[in-house]
């Protein structure tokens, strides 16, 4: 059968506790059930066997080098490169193992499970594998959604015993997190402005300048964000941290820049929730002038109910006061719910629910804001991933907005937009994964030059540090 020779590896695994603290999982069941083709011909049968035996007496050096001498072939086993990466495991963890010969070895075995997640993404066995090494390297976000994915694989309750325990380490002893990226942004319409030609005050038409409609072109987006989380008691953190964007149009009205700081303590509450209480200050600028300082306040928990499913919220109220439009003076308010659902270990859904309201002191800005987004995505074979997501948001103003609508009723505006985006796997630059997202938007409105309608792209390389 095509699954004996990721069996047999896999046991031998076991037995040199190569796996622990997890241990294995079972032969047969569901997701969980891990196949590997056997390509190889009888040579690598036996050098595979003696690589097995070498394990066996520990003399991992040995097997090492003989499993990458049987990896350098046209066609390998996959026994061959999963032993190879438990071995790399497993020499790591070695006493007097140098800092650096350490960290190539984990790379090494990162490396050789995720070639054979690229066309195999269903292993739940090799996913098992990779989120243990990322643990040991200490990327412990790259190791939480690995984990989360194996749970969703149906693994024997001894497994899922042993994944949250992990879990809860990474969560326990998180501190420095290091997130960024850039991209490359083509808009077909960059202010989301109305392409209507003629506006009725009064009953008379008025043709607006062409200079006032749509405006297309490419930018270029950064952003950055980092947070050190101090340990205050077993189950305190107290949190620090910045984000940084920004998005740039050449010669462009359009070009923004944010930036914003937080602080506060966070909570472990028992084996599943967590919740955070922090202080933010924001500030957001429009082509090289101050927008809008913001300072206020957000709270965030969340909590994970099963093997699969985990929640989130979030809320938060900053006042807002800007440079030189001061009429929008005023408070905001932000209240989102969301959830995911790790389907398989290869598909993932989520969705999020929220209300949001400003109460700046022009009235007619005032308003309030729901929203619902949903989103999925699936792990292909050849490496490559694809999602997909759709949001749509209602929005309703107060006062009197005339002349933009008729008899200066109040304006409502709904918006909808679709992303569809793929990245491959097994492609990465200095750590930096692609991603290429399409987006569309569409706002309707009761409003005169309040609608708008945009298609946008985005070519960015996202890393995780």
């Amino acid at each position: 059968m095509v699954m004996n020779a990721m069996r047999r590896a896999m046991f031998a695994a076991v037995a040199l506790t190569l796996a622990a603290p997890l241990g294995a999982i079972a032969e047969e069941g569901g997701d969980a059930a891990v196949a590997a083709p056997a390509q190889g011909g009888s040579d690598s049968a036996a050098g595979t066997e003696e690589a097995q035996a070498l394990l066996r007496e520990g003399r991992l050096i040995e097997a090492l080098d003989l499993l990458r001498s049987l990896a350098q072939g046209p066609e390998v086993d996959a026994d061959v490169v999963f032993l190879l990466g438990l071995a790399a495991i497993e020499l790591s963890r070695q006493p007097g193992v140098a800092d650096a010969a350490r960290e190539a070895l984990l790379e090494e075995a990162i490396a050789a499970f995720r070639f054979m997640l690229i066309n195999r993404p269903e292993l739940v066995r090799v996913r098992l594998e990779l989120a243990r090494a990322f643990f040991l390297k200490g990327e412990d976000d790259l190791s939480r959604e690995q984990f989360e994915r194996v749970l969703a694989g149906n693994p024997p309750a001894p497994v899922v015993a042993n994944v949250r325990s992990f879990l809860a380490e990474i969560r326990a002893r998180r501190r420095w997190t290091l997130r960024g990226g850039f991209a490359l942004a083509p808009d077909t319409n960059i202010g989301a402005t109305s392409e209507e030609r003629i506006i009725y005050i009064s009953g008379l038409p008025f043709v607006r300048d062409a200079e006032e409609l749509s405006t297309s072109g490419i930018g270029l987006s950064a952003w950055l964000s980092g947070e050190y989380q101090y340990p205050w008691g077993e189950r305190r953190r107290l949190r620090a941290g910045a984000d940084v964007s920004r998005r740039d149009y050449a010669g462009s009205t359009f070009d923004q820049t944010f930036v914003s700081v937080h602080g506060g303590p966070r909570w472990l509450i028992g084996a599943n929730a967590e919740a955070s209480l922090l202080a933010s200050v924001q500030r957001r600028w429009t082509a090289g002038d101050q927008l809008y300082d913001a300072l206020g306040a957000r709270l965030e928990a969340g909590r994970r109910f099963t093997r699969r499913v985990t929640a989130n919220a979030w809320a938060s109220y900053h006042d807002r006061g800007y440079r030189t439009e001061t009429h929008l003076d005023g408070p905001v308010a932000d209240l989102t719910l969301g959830g995911a659902w790790v389907v398989s270990s290869t598909v993932r859904a989520d969705a999020a629910v929220g209300w949001g309201q400003e109460r700046p002191d022009l009235e007619r800005w005032r308003h309030e804001r729901k929203w619902l987004r949903l989103g999925l995505s699936v792990a292909l074979p050849r490496g490559f991933t694809v999602g997909g997501s759709g949001e749509m948001r209602w929005t309703d103003y107060e006062g009197n907005w005339s002349p933009f609508t008729l008899g200066g009723e109040a304006r409502e505006d709904r918006t909808r937009s679709f992303r569809l985006s793929v990245h491959n796997r097994a492609f990465a630059w200095q750590g930096f994964s692609p991603r290429l997202s399409v987006v569309h938007e569409v706002r309707d409105t009761n409003a005169q030059l309040h609608d708008y309608e945009r298609t946008g792209g985005e070519l960015s390389f996202v890393r995780v540090f």
